[in-house]
């Protein structure tokens, strides 16, 4: 991040170089626009401080351009499946949280963490640059389509993150967990990527390939990563058997839902989704009782399971509790939308609200994270 940082600085500092080398030369003044002319005089009256805090907001500006480019709440849920996964797998061994923090343990743990986020940064990043037609639409606030990062400057970031995340991974993992995360990356990677786009090819494959790399791959592959650099030979149990089938589950609503709000610009250039195909309304009401029934498969795996396999407690009043969130989630957004095409009120309001609820299912996703631990 340290490094990035210094190129966009760099890059910063050169162009403003430029600029002053052409103010010297007189011969130049005329090719000067005025205004660049004003903001040579306004730095010229400025006094040093105000140089200063203008450099800072700068950087400022670089870092939101770069935050927003990841897409943080993509971030989020790679960093507490990756925090949940260790700490559960640790736990299963009977070995203390605190040890992870000695010797080469530690450079491990550290070393996968980034390889992960290289991976999510350089998945949504790809996105962005073949979907910067529509997220003009869609999503205008993301900073290639807001221009406020060129093609030029993107690609260099994502060279970076898969540089980085493929030779940390390859260097201090197995062959299989290498593996699993060049599957899982190139997965990500066809999603956008022409001639594959399996976005273009139905809500069924984009679906499928969101489920696989955020559900299984991510669980099973940070669950067997610490077991192997602990020295234990892996088993199934069944925490790891339920959080792998469960996120996935989970994994697929949120890939139906993020298309909720994208109707507008998925339609007019041809993206088929569920809700383009059926509407918003309809969708986030099927969406929501697969997540129901994901629940309800939890809790009675918790109650019928045979003893020890889980804290019971925790895993049928966790997971009743998220249930509950769930519910008024939906009580909220279905008060706010008609389901009826008929009604413009429908119209005007559904977008707020889709977008609301989507953010309301990551929440419950870090929250399931979160009871992973205890269960």
């Amino acid at each position: 991040c340290a490094f990035l940082l210094v190129l966009v600085l760099l890059h910063d500092g050169v162009r403003s170089l430029q600029l002053g080398l052409r103010v010297a030369d007189k011969k130049s003044e005329f090719l000067l626009s005025a205004q660049k002319r004003n903001i040579l005089k306004r730095y010229a009256s400025s006094t040093a401080d105000e140089v200063l805090d203008e450099g800072s907001n700068r950087i400022k500006g670089r870092l939101g351009t770069l935050y927003k480019f990841t897409r943080p709440h993509t971030i989020r849920g790679t960093l507490l499946a990756s925090f949940a996964g260790v700490a559960k797998a640790l736990s299963d061994c009977g070995v203390s949280f605190a040890e992870i923090f000695t010797g080469d343990l530690f450079i491990s743990a550290i070393c996968g963490v980034i390889a992960l986020l290289c991976s999510n940064a350089f998945i949504v990043g790809i996105n962005q640059i073949f979907d910067v037609q529509v997220d003009k639409i869609n999503k205008p606030f993301l900073p290639i389509a807001a221009g406020e990062l060129s093609t030029t400057t993107a690609w260099l970031l994502l060279g970076m993150c898969a540089t980085t995340g493929l030779t940390l991974c390859y260097h201090f993992f197995s062959p299989l967990i290498f593996g699993l995360y060049l599957l899982g990356t190139s997965i990500g990677t066809i999603y956008s990527v022409p001639p594959f786009e399996l976005k273009k090819r139905g809500p069924l494959y984009a679906g499928l390939s969101i489920a696989i790399c955020r559900g299984f791959l991510l669980n099973f592959g940070v669950y067997y990563a610490v077991l192997e650099a602990i020295g234990v030979p892996f088993q199934w149990n069944p925490g790891v058997v339920f959080m792998a089938r469960f996120m996935t589950v989970f994994a697929a609503v949120i890939a139906v839902t993020k298309d909720l709000p994208d109707v507008d610009g998925d339609k007019k250039y041809g993206f088929e989704t569920f809700a383009t195909k059926l509407g918003a309304p309809r969708v986030a009401g099927y969406a929501c009782l697969a997540l129901a029934l994901n629940y309800v498969s939890a809790i009675l795996e918790g109650a019928f399971s045979p003893y020890g396999s889980f804290n019971k407690f925790q895993m049928i009043f966790g997971h009743a509790f998220l249930a509950n969130q769930l519910a008024q989630s939906w009580n909220q957004f279905s008060r706010r939308v008609s389901f009826s095409e008929n009604e413009i009120s429908s119209q005007q309001n559904t977008s707020n609200a889709v977008k609301t609820l989507y953010k309301q299912i990551w929440d419950l996703a870090y929250l399931e994270y979160f009871l992973y631990i205890f269960i």
